[in-house]
């Protein structure tokens, strides 16, 4: 052939081939999407290059089963609207478009389509219209945040129908109408989030909002244009911690149910129209912040009920028509720090008393009719505001405290010399100049946060980022408002380590660690927009790399033609693979049935679908997430469990035959044994030894009607403890579990503890021996802070969990229990100076009016040291064991002796254990049900 025709041919024939590889993917329907996204949004992310964007390089997409799960692309300069292809996603499960400015125009009807869709975050966007009726077309919905947008119009009333809702913040639009109900919000019961202010909502606040059944926590209906009375049904929601009414026209009486609601924390009402007697609060006894300023309250003495709220930190009733004198008693208060009372007519000696509070920062007084002051032996150093009194202006005082306040903003800790900085840079507390990440601090719950002491949000902040492995120097922060008791918003600079600037992908993870804070933490982030300037140059760096990658394209080309067919070859074979990853093991070979895993059966359907009676619903022993556990009996007479996945829940076939092969190395008395599996005819089965007496939680709140005391609490928590020892030292690789709570752990019929559920366990590997870093999964509550915020976890995150699990063992509550976190509690009411460590009203009923509790003490001291925040300062789990076994030594007990069988008598072994009626052994949020993601498990921020 001429060899003027062999190159076109060839150039042919690569296009052919080229076309061929790309159109595996590029006929998928999620590709399809992805790219009339990119170019319909101005997508310009390095990362997104190569046809197949669940390769894994594509920057904010994470694929499963080769469909997109989940786009999260914060703060990526996304520009445009959001078109109707976004609703071809049908098995997205979050969508995160927060932090673009640009991103502006409707929200697509389309968006209902998302069946499957859990999260939907579009926080700080330019969106604009009125929320789609459609958006109650999502049944999983859990989580949604529309804040900081332009949307108008009213809320639809399908809103309602999202069932499985928790979060719900519309914060900061321009929504408008009355609130909706019936239907509506009073519908959404699981809902502990309801924060929609700073909009234009109008008319009444629905009596029909409020029920018993609601699972609220929080209640933000600030700034907006509400009228008439605070309904009295608000006391039935008894989880509520937070109450915000502020600067409305609410008018009428304050209702007296408020104090039914003895776990709110906030309470502000100030700038509406309230009247009537200022209300008798006595029983809301967790108050920390109360603000009822400047209402239409009549005229009253100071209140006496206020002596009592011994957890108060901050009182503002400014022009709330006080008179008389202040008690001396009320600066006694120990909690106390910031008093606001100005613009009243109190009167009087302002006399503190020998005890106040060591914490005091601010006596605001002025405006009033205080006539003196009695100072101690020591002048105070806090501040004293008494200007416009006649104190002041009558004998002519020039005491300090007859200045107006003076709030500073500036920061102290930086003592650099005089800036040589450009005008566009800004000083670091390290002196050099910088473009550092800016944005605003919105604190939901102001009660959290330290007037006086900025450093508390800079350190938090600086450490959820350091955690995250960004090169951040510091983090400073000034108040937005002269009076930060008007405004609870603060101005955030964090400055970049050792350059000038952040990359655009330091950018991007920095959104995601404040967005993940913002779910955990009483504050709200709103970053600044990003200027082109304020970029590293590695931006410039990624673009010499794209041009370098784009002139290698041709070499590109001629490798394609040769590497095609091997790389068809092997996709048919990983096709085969995964479509029966199983089909090299021989049964033949072995009586376990693979000789590869050597304790472990391969059953098939016909075997399990007999030994369960057909799966009948008499066998049905417990449901979950996962699916269904049934009890099987083989025909040797073995019992077993069945855990067998239901359709949404299954993996891929080398997903699933690798979890197998991980479990079958697992041998140890206090890990459930995994027996086999079944992998035919669409099932994903897997077969564990039965555990007769069901899940430690199932005992602890008594459903199980097996109760034991003080010892075999100890005894089990050491059968758990060494089954995690195990997991962590011994396996082969070692095993993080991630998911140790009291529902994951069986009591077999000697009611040793067995470590069971290893759905979201993660290997260690040689090159992951430090940590894992990987989407945070767990169960809130238990779920390790530290992990949570770095997303890197270690075997010390079971150390965690296995520290709160101590104290549900100890105190018989859930870790989080009407909206208290145990283990803030705890540590809250530890006294070492009292017996019992003066938590006697803590510990569960169950063994406090039983024998006594030896050992206490050192158990309370271990789960405290498992519970530590940062993980380097938690044991590990083999010398949590040992400690466990020193305390049972010291109260006379073995730790190795083997324990009888519980008898149907009342007592056993010391009345340590009693049987009060039959029971199933596993519950419906049995432990072989795989936990779900911590959004659906979200409870509130730990207070």
């Amino acid at each position: 052939m001429d060899n003027k025709l062999k190159l076109p041919l060839l150039v042919l024939l690569l296009n052919c081939f080229l076309f061929l590889a790309l159109s595996q993917t590029a006929s998928n329907d999620d590709v399809e999407a992805l790219n009339s996204l990119k170019d319909s949004l101005q997508i310009n992310i390095p990362s997104w290059v190569g046809s197949d964007p669940c390769s894994g390089s594509w920057e904010g997409i994470t694929c499963k089963n080769s469909r997109v799960v989940s786009i999260s692309l914060p703060n990526t300069g996304l520009k445009g609207q959001l078109s109707q292809n976004i609703g071809s996603f049908s098995e997205l499960d979050t969508l995160d478009l927060s932090y673009n400015k640009d991103l502006t125009g409707p929200l697509p009807a389309e968006i209902g389509n998302l069946k499957k869709l859990t999260k939907l975050s579009l926080v700080g966007c330019g969106f604009n219209g009125q929320i789609p009726d459609q958006i109650g077309s999502l049944p999983q919905l859990v989580f949604l945040s529309l804040n900081s947008n332009n949307f108008s119009g009213r809320i639809p009333s399908s809103i309602g129908n999202l069932a499985n809702l928790n979060w719900l913040d519309l914060t900061e639009n321009e929504i408008g109408g009355e609130i909706p109900v019936s239907p509506g919000l009073d519908t959404l019961l699981k809902a502990q989030h309801f924060h929609l202010g700073k909009n234009k909502f109008s008319g009444e606040v629905p009596s029909q909002l409020f029920s018993s059944g609601m699972a609220l926590l929080h209640l933000l209906l600030d700034n907006n244009q509400l009228t008439g009375e605070i309904p009295d049904t608000i006391g039935l929601v008894q989880n509520l911690t937070l109450i915000r009414f502020e600067n409305n026209t609410l008018s009428g009486l304050v209702p007296q149910s408020l104090n039914n609601l003895t776990n709110v924390a906030d309470l502000i009402l100030c700038n509406n129209k309230l009247e009537g007697p200022l209300p008798n609060l006595t029983g809301m006894s967790s108050l920390k912040y109360l603000d009822l300023s400047s209402n239409a309250f009549d005229s009253t003495d100071f209140p006496q009920w206020l002596l009592t709220m011994k957890n108060l930190t901050t009182l503002r009733m400014q022009e709330a028509n006080l008179s008389g004198q202040i008690p001396a008693g009320f600066f006694s208060l120990p909690s106390l720090q910031y008093v606001v009372l100005s613009e009243n007519q109190l009167n009087g000696t302002l006399n503190l008393g020998p005890n106040y509070s060591k914490k005091l920062q601010l006596i605001d007084l002025h405006s009033n009719s205080i006539g003196d002051f009695t100072q101690q032996n020591q002048p105070p150093s806090f501040t004293i505001v008494l200007e416009s009194n006649p104190i002041c202006y009558e004998t002519g005082t020039t005491e300090s405290f007859c200045k107006p306040l003076q709030i500073s903003d500036e920061n102290p800790q930086n003592k650099c010399p005089a800036s040589g900085c450009s005008s566009d840079k800004s000083l670091s507390p390290m002196c050099h100049c910088a473009y550092p990440y800016t944005g605003t601090v919105t604190y939901r719950a102001p009660s959290l946060y330290d007037w006086g002491n900025s450093t508390s949000i800079e350190a938090d902040i600086k450490q959820a980022l350091q955690s995250g492995g960004l090169p951040v120097e510091s983090v400073v922060s000034s108040t937005r408002d002269s009076n930060p008791f008007e405004c609870f918003d603060f101005i955030i600079k964090i400055f970049p380590l050792n350059k000038d600037s952040f990359s655009p992908s330091e950018i991007y993870q920095m959104s995601l660690v404040l967005l993940n804070l913002s779910a955990y933490r009483p504050y709200d982030f709103y970053p600044d927009k990003i200027e082109p300037k304020q970029l590293s140059n590695s931006s410039n760096t990624a673009l010499l790399i794209g041009v370098a990658v784009g002139g290698s394209f041709v070499l590109v080309l001629l490798l394609l033609a040769g590497v095609y067919a091997f790389r068809q070859k092997l996709r048919a074979e990983r096709a085969i693979s995964r479509n029966n990853p199983f089909g090299n093991w021989d049964p033949s070979k072995s009586n376990c049935g693979t000789p590869e895993l050597k304790a472990v059966k391969q059953f098939s359907f016909k075997e399990l679908k007999k030994c369960t009676n057909n799966f009948s619903p008499a066998n049905d022993v417990g449901s979950g997430g996962y699916g269904k556990v049934y009890k099987g009996t083989l025909p040797s007479g073995q019992l077993i469990a069945i855990k067998r996945a239901q359709k949404e829940s299954k993996q891929g076939g080398l997903e699933f035959k690798a979890e197998i092969e991980l479990l079958s190395r697992v041998h140890h008395k206090n890990v459930v044994s995994l027996v086999g599996f079944c992998f035919e005819e669409g099932e994903q089965m897997l077969v564990y030894e039965f555990v007769p007496n069901g899940t430690l939680k199932d005992t602890i709140t008594g459903k199980s009607g097996i109760r034991f005391g003080w010892h075999r609490r100890i005894k089990v928590a050491l059968g758990a403890a060494s089954g995690l020892a195990y997991l962590h030292e011994h396996a082969d690789p070692p095993i993080i579990h991630r998911d140790i709570k009291s529902n994951n752990i069986l009591l077999d019929e000697k009611l040793d503890a067995k470590v069971a559920d290893f759905g979201l366990s993660k290997p260690i590997l040689d090159y992951d021996k430090d940590h894992v870093t990987t989407q945070v999964k767990g169960t809130m509550g238990y779920l390790d802070p530290e992990y949570y915020i770095s997303q890197q976890v270690t075997e010390k995150s079971d150390v965690y969990s296995f520290g709160v699990l101590m104290l549900e063992l100890i105190t018989g509550r859930k870790p989080i229990d009407r909206g208290k976190y145990i283990v803030k509690v705890v540590r809250n009411s530890i006294d070492k100076t009292k017996d019992m460590y003066g938590l006697h009203e803590l510990i569960d009923r169950a063994i406090r009016d039983g024998s006594a509790l030896n050992g206490f003490e050192k158990f309370v001291d271990l789960a405290m040291m498992c519970l530590e925040e940062s993980g380097a300062d938690r044991p590990p789990m083999s010398d949590v064991v040992k400690e466990i076994e020193i305390i049972l030594h010291s109260i006379g007990l073995d730790p190795a002796a083997d324990q009888s069988e519980p008898s149907t008598s009342s007592s056993f072994q010391h009345n340590e254990v009693s049987l009060e009626s039959s029971h199933q052994p596993y519950s419906s949020e049995s432990l072989y049900s795989s936990s779900e993601y911590i959004q659906k498990h979200h409870e509130h921020e730990p207070r």
